[in-house]
């Protein structure tokens, strides 16, 4: 059993390395430094537990019962609030108040640890509700997510069940406890990871969906046929969406709107935002090519309308159809033999 516990431990290792790199060459974000500071902190200190660990587990050291240990622990929910707040606020501003987040930190250097440990998941479920009140201010929004709410859902139930594991601990062996909260680090970062590979843009579609939520109409002064028309022109004729580069500011200027007035625009005629808007103008004219050129290789057509790397292309494409570019070239082209 205790092999199991070793290889989710090993995973959450593995997989925090690769998401630091992985942001890091990112070149399309949508957080901005102090977030995504954020973001590494909280992915460094859910590593730096599952260290400690391997080494109790392994009877090689005791970081478990350390202040290091504690340190960790209470940064863990500042770090996903400050991280995941850009995201799910529409508007957010850095405040001296900011700062009482780092309370519940100090005090882990004051309290003994019988105290503290509990503590820690107490301070846990104050943001865990935090999320809940935001995510349901979202729920006009969910017919825009379809796959993409079950696994934030799955998240939100690993985060619960660490809750639970941490208000039960005095009831249960440090054993036990030590290896069920690996466990659970461990499905955190596979179903992190299984997320991000399924809908590679998912902080930018639920970034677009909160200020699609929460904006005043930016459209009121705004021919909206007109604009229609010309987006439509755009896409069908020009098709801008081949380009590469193409984000909300380039086609905003294009149409003479604001970014807000745009996003607006989309999300109000088409449901949905303007990353997806953009993958679903990709995969339509891919779905065009794949039938049409049946010589052209896959990769080749999905760099021609515009995705930068293969993976992306699979993953737009499976989400949009349901299946895989060349499982669909197949299926259709024998079908219209």
């Amino acid at each position: 059993m205790q092999i199991a516990f070793l290889l989710f431990i090993g995973f959450s290792l593995g997989a925090a390395a690769l998401l630091i790199v992985g942001n890091i060459l990112q070149r399309q974000e949508p957080l901005r430094c102090a977030s995504k500071l954020a973001g590494f902190l909280l992915v460094a200190g859910l590593a730096g537990i599952q260290s400690l660990h391997l080494g109790l587990l392994l009877n090689r050291f005791d970081g478990v019962h350390s202040t290091l240990y504690l340190v960790l622990l209470y940064g863990i929910a500042p770090c996903f609030y400050f991280y995941s707040r850009q995201l799910l606020i529409a508007e957010v501003s850095y405040r001296w108040l900011d700062a009482l987040h780092a309370m519940p930190l100090l005090s882990s250097l004051v309290l003994p640890y019988h105290l503290a440990l509990p503590a820690a998941f107490l301070v846990g479920s104050g943001y865990l509700l935090w999320l809940a009140k935001i995510v349901h201010g979202l729920r006009k929004q969910r017919q825009r997510f379809h796959l993409e709410l079950l696994a934030l859902g799955t998240l939100f139930v690993i985060a619960v069940a660490v809750l639970v594991l941490g208000f039960i601990w005095p009831l249960l062996n440090e054993t036990d406890f030590i290896s069920g909260y690996s466990m659970l680090i461990g499905l955190a970062f596979f179903a992190v990871t299984l997320t991000l590979l399924r809908f590679p843009s998912i902080a930018a579609d639920v970034s677009e969906a909160v200020q699609a939520a929460y904006a005043e109409s930016t459209l009121k002064n705004v021919d909206k046929q007109a604009v229609l028309a010309k987006l439509d022109a755009l896409m069908k004729k020009d098709k801008l969406y081949t380009l590469e580069t193409l984000n909300l500011a380039l086609l905003a200027e294009q149409l003479e709107l604001s970014q807000h007035q745009l996003s607006e625009l989309i999300n109000t005629e088409f449901q949905q935002g303007f990353s997806r808007y953009i993958r679903q103008q990709r995969i339509d004219e891919a779905k065009k090519l794949l039938l049409a050129d049946p010589n052209a290789s896959v990769l080749a057509i999905g760099l021609s309308v515009g995705f930068c790397t293969q993976s992306n292309f699979y993953a737009a494409f499976r989400d949009m159809v349901g299946m895989a570019p060349g499982q669909y070239r197949k299926m259709y082209a024998s079908s219209s033999a």
